[in-house]
């Protein structure tokens, strides 16, 4: 498979058609979607008639745009108008939404592809994609260990070439720690930066929408293209997308990297000695490395899954068979709910619902969510410190490389860590990128995170480039 920038520049210029691009795609996920369960729907017919549609206009000499023919993996809880879109849940079985995201009518309109949707933890509450009501995806590169999560179809998707370029979502990490596990880059912008409409709510304050790509430059294209203001979404910065990939090329000659203790303490020894290893890389490339406590940001896990079920709590509460997905009949409208309910939701959504019910009822939302959002006002307050000192932060994506099938789904807690590293940057807001850098255990990919204050993707983009060509990937 292409990745993104190739495919654009050869479908834009005649040396391939849209549909022979397309086709690839198909084949490969004809070939090992059933192994790898990545994807719940493919909508062939639609994707064949939009690369028609592609190849017709550039026939015509049009400029169909930066995304000129590429397929796109969607996550399944990004609305596409009359497509099958299931957040991986019961209760939204065999929904087919009115609308499009914001995020996919920017890819249609920059003349990408989306081929499907894919699989995740259901509503996204998961580290694993083990939570789908449709069963795990396996990840592409040992199919005894999880893509990880929320977003493991999608990046098992660019992982397994059935895309160059997938959408997902990042709640806590679930953009980022899914790269980290399949060898991939995952970005996670700013809050703000990418419309949130048409993405069916986990935790509004939290949630973003970013790329999954092979490359940084994909990386950089794709999100050039999804970012700027969208007057639908009331959280939209006022400002047009930023200029991205002009920028990936930059270096970090003279810039200050915060090395920090706490993004690295808990991780595996092989996860400690990429960290490390990256460490060197940039300061090779000019940066000064600088070494950073932030107690913080210990923290952040406690804070976020109060603040995160207790916004699910309330945005899942739309979901109870009155007006769209699955509808179990009772006596009376209580009792319908609760059994509609009770069917439609697994485990781990049921479980953060309560969480979160508990959190903000009478008597304890004081000492629980009240004492959460204090938390949240500490993190973002360190962070505002340690970018005193420091332009970007390094640290590890995930304190393992992917984990087998079944090793942490009795112990809730042993699930969770796997995000501790990622969640500060959704409690600030601020933006994130996790990059491929060396392997571990059984020559499994390890990711390294960079992170920077809001709006600066730029700087982020062209740190991940520099580890990008110092981990032998021109």
């Amino acid at each position: 498979m292409r990745n993104v920038r190739d495919t654009a520049r050869d479908v834009q210029n005649g040396d391939a058609s849209a549909l022979s691009v397309l086709e690839e795609s198909l084949a490969q996920i004809r070939r090992r979607n059933e192994e790898l369960n990545v994807f719940l729907h493919v909508d062939e017919d639609g994707a064949r008639a939009a690369a028609n549609a592609i190849d017709g206009r550039i026939a015509r000499g049009e400029n169909v745009g930066a995304l000129a023919g590429v397929p796109v993996a969607l996550k399944d809880n990004l609305c596409q108008t009359n497509i099958p879109t299931t957040c991986s849940s019961k209760i939204l079985e065999g929904w087919r939404p009115p609308y499009n995201a914001t995020v996919v009518d920017r890819l249609l309109a920059a003349g990408a592809i989306p081929v499907g949707k894919t699989n995740l933890d259901e509503f996204a509450m998961g580290s694993s994609t083990e939570n789908s009501a449709f069963g795990p995806t396996r990840n592409p590169l040992d199919t005894s260990r999880v893509p990880g999560g929320s977003s493991g179809g999608s990046a098992a998707a660019v992982a397994a070439d059935m895309t160059p370029l997938a959408l997902g979502s990042d709640t806590g990490g679930s953009i980022r720690q899914p790269a980290a596990l399949c060898g991939l880059i995952g970005v996670k912008p700013s809050y703000g930066l990418v419309s949130r409409y048409g993405l069916i709510a986990f935790a509004s304050s939290l949630d973003q929408i970013g790329p999954l790509t092979k490359t940084v430059t994909d990386a950089a294209m794709a999100l050039e293209v999804i970012a700027g203001h969208d007057p639908l979404d009331s959280t939209s910065l006022p400002e047009p997308s930023p200029s991205l990939v002009a920028h990936v090329e930059d270096g970090v000659a003279g810039k200050r990297i915060g090395v920090v203790r706490e993004l690295i303490d808990g991780a595996d020894a092989d996860v400690v000695a990429s960290v490390e290893r990256a460490v060197e890389a940039l300061k090779e490339a000019g940066a000064t490395i600088i070494e950073l406590s932030v107690p913080e940001f210990r923290l952040g896990l406690s804070a976020y899954y109060l603040i995160a079920p207790a916004e699910a709590s309330s945005n899942l509460a739309r979901f109870d068979g009155v007006r769209y997905g699955l509808r179990v009949d009772g006596d009376d409208v209580t009792s319908m709910m609760e059994a509609t309910r009770t069917a439609g939701f697994g485990e781990e959504v049921k479980r953060r619902i309560m969480l979160g019910t508990y959190a903000l009822s009478a008597g304890y939302y004081d000492a629980y969510y009240g004492q959460a959002l204090k938390v949240r006002t500490l993190t973002i307050d360190a962070f505002r410190r340690a970018y005193h000192q420091a332009d970007l932060l390094l640290g590890a994506t995930t304190p393992s490389v992917a984990f087998e099938f079944g090793s942490k789904t009795a112990d809730p807690m042993a699930m969770y860590l796997s995000d501790v590293f990622t969640i500060p940057s959704n409690l600030s807001g601020e933006p994130a990128i996790s990059v491929p850098f060396g392997t571990g255990e059984a020559g499994l990919p390890i990711g390294v995170q960079l992170l920077g204050p809001g709006r600066s993707e730029g700087q982020l983009f062209a740190g991940a480039r520099v580890l990008e060509i110092a981990d032998g990937r021109p």
